[in-house]
């Protein structure tokens, strides 16, 4: 048993129920989270049951279709958090795509927690009357493509390059939103789209007329998995273990990234996030095993040297809880010098008002990063 473990035991359930008395939080918290339906929303779900049940605070779930209208209400002070995805944490942070218009801009994400399980994979779903069985069978056929959600169509990019095709390989079919695009798969509308393995939506197609397929990823095609990272470097080979057509089976080699994130902004107030910290750890009891892959919120868990910085309120609870330490510290640091090096660039491009923004955002982008020996990544 390793220290980290040692440490997460130590809480135990009789801990957990004391320490439900001591989380100092408002009556009232409102999350942005995917649509109904979906994986992330579902666990926001029963979290708040558990939430409600251990000490009174009400726990109010807020779908959005996209990352941009998840993000929205958490930029603008509406939402205290957001359980997003990598859109609304790494893809804001980075100021890329819808991220990079104008009225964005890169944004000072800061992470509580993911849920990291490894038993879901997140992976492009294919109707299963097609007799397809690899993604480079996709060719020629539809794909959904959700307006104003970026991570969700780099995420469908990504498998598509695994398969060795981009998007002018397939039909794109646009969707206003996730639950739109899986209600056309189900209906006939598209043929494939992405989704969390244990999505609820995934469950329904599963169980539709069309039926549903997830066509594997290789771990020994390292060929096709390095043009998957060359377009989304946050992805892992991944066996999953729960999903709709995977439970109880031996389980579907894919891929997988951390999701749901729990995100609050850098200026969140930092006792706020403390506690919603400690919420999601001390009740982890309550509401683990309450929804599909829902045990990756787990705190040992935890990825503390992830993609986007944690906030100092999340940092304080780790802190104390004993599973902190100064390399996690000097990698958060480095995030957040990243996150600073990026906001300067973008004030400087906003200065300039360049006739063509897109190009010159990212000519910035990517110099300021370099400038700062810091990873380009889009």
């Amino acid at each position: 048993m390793n220290y980290l473990t040692t440490t997460i035991a130590a809480f135990g359930m009789t801990a957990t129920m004391a320490a439900a008395q001591d989380i100092d939080l408002p009556k009232q918290l409102n999350w942005t989270a995917y649509d109904t339906g979906s994986a992330g929303y579902n666990q926001a779900v029963a979290i708040g049951a558990a939430l409600q049940d251990a000490t009174g605070v009400n726990l109010r779930v807020l779908p959005g279709k996209n990352d941009v209208s998840r993000t929205e209400p958490l930029r603008q002070g509406r939402v205290e958090f957001s359980a997003t995805g990598v859109g609304g944490s790494f893809m804001a942070q980075e100021g890329v795509f819808d991220f990079g218009a104008e009225n964005w801009g890169p944004q000072p994400i800061r992470v509580l927690m993911a849920n990291n399980g490894g038993a879901i994979n997140l992976a492009v779903g294919v109707a299963g009357d097609l007799g397809i069985e690899t993604y480079a069978d996709l060719k020629g056929k539809r794909v959904a493509y959700i307006v104003g959600a970026p991570a969700l169509n780099v995420n469908t990019e990504a498998y598509l390059a695994y398969g060795g095709l981009t998007w002018d390989d397939v039909e794109r079919v646009d969707f206003g939103g996730f639950g739109a695009s899986w209600t056309g798969l189900i209906e006939g509308q598209v043929d494939a789209a992405f989704a969390s393995t244990n999505s609820g939506k995934a469950y329904e197609a599963e169980a539709g007329p069309r039926g549903l397929l997830w066509p594997p990823i290789d771990p020994a095609n390292t060929e096709g998995f390095a043009r998957m990272q060359e377009i989304a470097p946050f992805f892992n080979i991944n066996k999953a273990s729960v999903g709709a057509t995977i439970d109880g089976t031996d389980g579907y080699q894919g891929a997988g990234y951390a999701y749901p994130v729990l995100t609050a902004m850098a200026a969140s107030d930092e006792g706020l996030v403390y506690n919603m910290t400690k919420a999601m750890v001390e009740l982890f009891p309550k509401y683990d095993g309450n929804s599909p892959g829902i045990g990756g919120w787990a705190l040992d868990k935890q990825n503390m040297e992830w993609v986007v910085p944690y906030h100092e309120g999340a940092i304080r609870y780790f802190t104390e809880a004993g599973v902190w330490n100064d390399k996690a510290q000097a990698h958060n640091d480095n995030l957040i010098a990243r996150q600073d090096a990026l906001a300067a660039a973008w004030e400087a491009t906003k200065a300039a008002a360049p006739a063509d923004w897109e190009a010159a955002w990212s000519e910035a982008r990517r110099k300021a990063l370099m400038d700062g020996g810091f990873s380009v990544v889009f």
